[in-house]
């Protein structure tokens, strides 16, 4: 996937491109000038030591040539102390501007790298938040945020920093060679034919270092989903006297990440000393080749070897930090595999072209069988029909299939054989949007935001009106106890909500889904968390609601459902009865068993 997930970074960069190559263009500038600066050694040497003119007439090889092109007007005539003076100005201006093309090449390359991760980071949450309810019980919601805030911001540097210094680089050594090359043909090609060896000596330890990278960053994910488990579940901890548990757990995975980081980054940070040594071997070969050019045939004046040997020696930089791009970007290519596995997983259907509208009316469910893993049905060859306007309650044991027989009305899941319809027309047809606006859903566990209570409420709709929220509100029952908060609702809750009670919370989500006045209520073990006292409260909230709509009530409590118009029980997903409470009761089968010990009290009281 190496070089699929490289090619895919650079779409990121796409928008930012000529930002970027403006980055690229500012360093190939400075690495010009550095390469130049390096050569004023020719004309400096000179100068220093009394050898005669700056710029021998005519040039004796090309490297004095070019310096003559560029700065003869400045250095041509000068001599003595002036020469000298003229020379360190020249090489002060060429240094001067260097260091400009590298700020602004490196304020360039922040913003570009700054907005690509960006851009990722938003990419991957986009996904995620269009990935099927599946995704997210399989996954763990810990390596989701790692590889949302995590993985990004380690893949940027490969596409922008290193890329932008691999580039600076090697154009800082195509300069050196340039220059080499002018001075000396014959050492410059020796160095073109030996410097490829420092590259081949370092592929055996660059092997694998990508893999270990990867294993690095799945320990991270798993670090950060031990974390927001133990936090999640602090006031658990604390009632179990768990802290020491939970410390233990979270010191096994920070260890295992520790060490697998360091092992990684000591193989990453062995290629530069290794290649820095390889790199010098070369270079001193050079020198001592070149040492015997000049003692020699004559062939490199003095001044020349010396500033051969400094530009030979200043090219081990570039050239190790080439030998070493690849082991600085198996990092950020091993945290970019991770988070493009996410853009890789097929969002949920869109759904058809239809728009589902209000009012809803009748539902069906026709020969629905659903799987999780095939092989192992949650339903089988369920037929049911909820007229509109009516009540109707699905119950059963844990397990028998009425959470996922609800979840199959949204779209959170298709069946794999069967259809569910809203009025004849088969709910696949609809957008999913439009579908899912039909819809309001409270389930066992309200979920709130760390917001104010209005914002709750208004959760996912357009700026209402706050007589609209007000209105909400009080028809869940919740207006009272909202005027006693401190801000009233204008109150912040705490995460998830915790500054209120467990009924509290619940009458918040109703009001929410109020809010939107959606013609199907489904009512998930909505009060299967609360006391009886609670429920009794829920239940005149809701009362209220259940006029006008198809409401759908999945419970455990017999108060709950006994009410409902039509009563669907189901048993290890299968459809095995249906009625009113009356009706089912009266007969010695599977509804009267599941509620006997809920039944026994009130028969009692009749007798």
């Amino acid at each position: 996937m190496g070089g699929s997930s490289y090619r895919r970074l650079l779409r990121f960069l796409r928008p930012y491109r000529w930002m970027f190559l403006g980055s690229l263009g500012l360093g190939v500038v400075a690495a010009g000038l550095e390469a130049f600066s390096l050569l004023l050694l020719i004309p400096f040497l000179r100068s220093l030591f009394g050898m005669g003119p700056l710029l021998p007439e005519g040039g004796r090889n090309a490297a004095e040539r070019f310096i003559d092109g560029i700065a003869g007007g400045w250095l041509g005539g000068a001599e003595g102390l002036d020469a000298l003076r003229a020379v360190c100005v020249v090489v002060l201006a060429a240094l001067l501007l260097k260091n400009l093309c590298l700020f602004g090449g490196r304020v360039l390359s922040i913003r570009t790298q700054e907005f690509l991760v960006r851009d990722a980071r938003n990419a991957v949450h986009a996904r995620l938040q269009r990935l099927p309810l599946a995704f997210f019980e399989r996954g763990k919601v810990g390596q989701m945020v790692a590889r949302v805030i995590s993985d990004t911001g380690e893949a940027k540097p490969v596409v922008t920093d290193a890329l932008a210094l691999a580039v600076r680089q090697l154009a800082t050594l195509a300069a050196y060679a340039l220059v080499l090359f002018a001075l000396s043909w014959r050492l410059a090609l020796l160095a073109i034919v030996l410097v490829p060896l420092v590259m081949l000596g370092l592929r055996p330890l660059l092997r694998g270092l990508r893999d270990r990278f990867r294993r690095t960053w799945d320990d991270h994910g798993e670090l950060v989903a031990a974390l927001q488990e133990s936090l999640g579940a602090v006031r658990l901890v604390k009632v179990r006297a768990a802290e020491h548990f939970e410390e233990a757990r979270f010191r096994r995975r920070s260890d295992a990440f520790s060490r697998k980081r360091i092992a990684a980054a000591t193989m990453r940070h062995l290629a530069s000393p290794l290649s820095e040594v390889l790199a010098a071997a070369v270079a001193l070969g050079l020198v001592w080749i070149g040492a015997a050019f000049v003692m020699g045939d004559g062939s490199l004046a003095p001044e020349q070897f010396v500033a051969f040997v400094t530009i030979a020696l200043r090219a081990i930089s570039p050239v190790k930090g080439l030998a070493q791009y690849q082991a600085g970007t198996a990092q950020g290519l091993a945290a970019a595999d991770r988070f493009l596995e996410i853009l890789d997983h097929e969002p949920e259907p869109v759904g058809g072209s239809r728009t589902a509208a209000a009012p809803a009316a009748e539902i069906r469910y026709e020969g629905v069988t659903f799987a999780y893993e095939p092989g192992r049905p949650v339903l089988e060859d369920i037929d049911l029909r909820i007229p509109r306007g009516s009540v109707v309650a699905l119950v059963g044991s844990s397990g028998s299939g009425k959470s996922t027989l609800v979840d199959l009305l949204p779209r959170f899941a298709d069946p794999q054989a069967g259809r569910v319809t809203i009025d004849g027309t088969d709910i696949r047809e609809f957008s999913v949007d439009s579908l899912r606006r039909l819809i309001g859903l409270v389930g066992q566990e309200a979920v709130l935001f760390h917001d104010t209570v209005a914002a709750n409420i208004a959760y996912g709709e357009d700026p209402p009106a706050f007589a609209d929220v007000e209105a909400a509100a009080r028809a869940a029952h919740a207006h009272e106890f909202i005027e006693g908060l401190p801000q009233g609702y204008e109150t912040v809750l705490g995460e998830r909500g915790v500054r209120l009670s467990a009924g509290q919370r619940q009458r918040i989500a109703i009001a929410r889904a109020v809010l939107r006045d959606p013609p199907i209520l489904v009512l998930d073990e909505a009060t299967s968390a609360v006391d009886a006292g609670t429920e009794s409260v829920i239940r005149e909230a809701t009362a209220a609601l259940f006029r006008d709509r198809t409401v759908i009530v999945v419970a455990h409590r017999l108060s709950t459902v006994r009410e409902a118009d039509r009563i669907f029980v189901l048993e290890r997903g299968w459809l095995v009865d249906a009625g009113s409470h009356e009706a089912l009761v009266s007969r010695d089968g599977p509804y009267r068993r599941l509620f006997d010990h809920q039944l026994a009290p009130v028969s009692m009281a009749r007798s």
